[in-house]
């Protein structure tokens, strides 16, 4: 089948411009509009919104095709979890092994705590043993000078003395090791706490990834385009599907400068498709660009300046449209009418047959 070559499209677009601005004509030949409102040839338009994957993938299924409409929060897609779900589960084990790697380490650090208390008893009996030591060893030196007791007995006593001071310093370095222990022991179990958030962090993560395979439209709307189909692969990002905010619709068109430097955000628009022109369809101006169009952006002189063309979009009604969103369609060429002074009444033609 042929491709449509660039010169035939700009004839189509052409022809539906010349048909646009005929009607236009067509309206208000002999007559014009009223001072107060101008015209313009557009085209309508709607948000449109990809629907894509959050991270790469299969495709596993569809769920609709294009054309239909879906609602917010209708899933449209799936996506194969089967490599997900075996991530879960890994995640899901490394959480046991860091729960019990805590209750480990809290088990170690009772015990290092234990010993502490056996360090701070042997303490008590090793100072006891040296107070009783040095008591006599006081004694034994005084019987010594009266002979009551024999130069041999104050030696052992002093001796005792000294063994007793060495027993208390062995344990006092006990209590110090043992207090090294319970805070390596506090460390161990602070490792394997944040172990256990990692792997309930990885959880939710891998949980929150296999929600978001399943592909659901985030506002009501219309499926434009099937991207891709059930089976593809798709990277981190992929579109899948295009759906069209059939409540964010507006038509499109362009003003010269005298003309547009008076619309104010708000105004009243009049809306007339070619393809029901027997229907006027109310708007509202939700946009006017700052920029013109279709001109160097700096020109001299002032017939220069009557070229410049600034862009208006003129938004429909969110609940006109869903009034009618069954014959909702973006695309369709038309006329837009704007109301430049508010004071100005609106021609019979335009009001007529305004939907409601």
């Amino acid at each position: 089948m042929m491709k449509p070559t660039k010169g035939w499209i700009l004839a189509v677009l052409g022809a539906v411009a010349i048909g646009g601005a005929y009607y236009g004509w067509r309206l208000y030949a002999g007559t014009g509009l009223p001072d107060g409102i101008v015209s313009g040839n557009g085209r309508i338009e709607a948000v449109e919104i990809d629907v894509s994957t959050k991270v790469a993938g299969r495709i596993k299924e569809i769920l609709v095709d294009e054309g239909d409409f879906v609602t917010a929060g209708k899933v449209l897609a799936r996506m194969d979890t089967v490599q997900l779900e075996a991530q879960r589960r890994q995640a899901e084990a490394q959480l046991k092994r860091a729960l019990i790697s805590v209750d480990t380490a809290k088990s170690l650090v009772a015990q290092r705590e234990a010993e502490r208390t056996v360090a701070e008893a042997t303490i008590a009996q090793r100072q006891a043993e040296l107070d009783a030591a040095e008591k006599r060893l006081a004694r034994s030196s005084q019987l010594v000078k009266t002979n009551a007791v024999s130069q041999q007995t104050v030696d052992d006593d002093r001796a005792s003395e000294e063994s007793g001071k060495a027993a208390v310093a062995a344990a006092q370095a006990q209590l110090s090791a043992a207090d090294a222990a319970i805070g390596s022991a506090k460390a161990t179990v602070v490792d394997a706490e944040a172990a256990v958030d990692a792997a309930r962090a990885a959880i939710e993560s891998i949980v929150a990834d296999i929600d978001d395979s399943t592909l659901v439209s985030p506002r009501d709307g219309r499926v434009q385009y099937r991207v891709a189909q059930p089976g593809e692969v798709l990277s981190a990002g992929g579109r899948v599907l295009n759906l069209v905010d059939l409540e964010d619709v507006y038509m499109t068109f362009f003003l010269p400068t005298a003309q547009a430097g008076r619309i104010a955000i708000g105004a009243e628009v009049r809306l007339v498709l070619d393809a029901a022109p027997q229907y006027v369809i109310p708007a509202k101006v939700s946009f006017v660009a700052d920029v013109a169009q279709f001109t160097p952006k700096t020109v001299e002189t002032e017939e220069e300046r009557q070229k410049l063309m600034f862009r208006i979009k003129a938004r429909i009604p969110p609940e006109l449209l869903r009034k009618h969103i069954q014959h909702v369609k973006t695309g369709l060429p038309g006329m837009a009418y704007v109301r430049l002074d508010p004071k100005v009444e609106w021609p019979a033609s335009l009001n007529e047959t305004l939907v409601q």
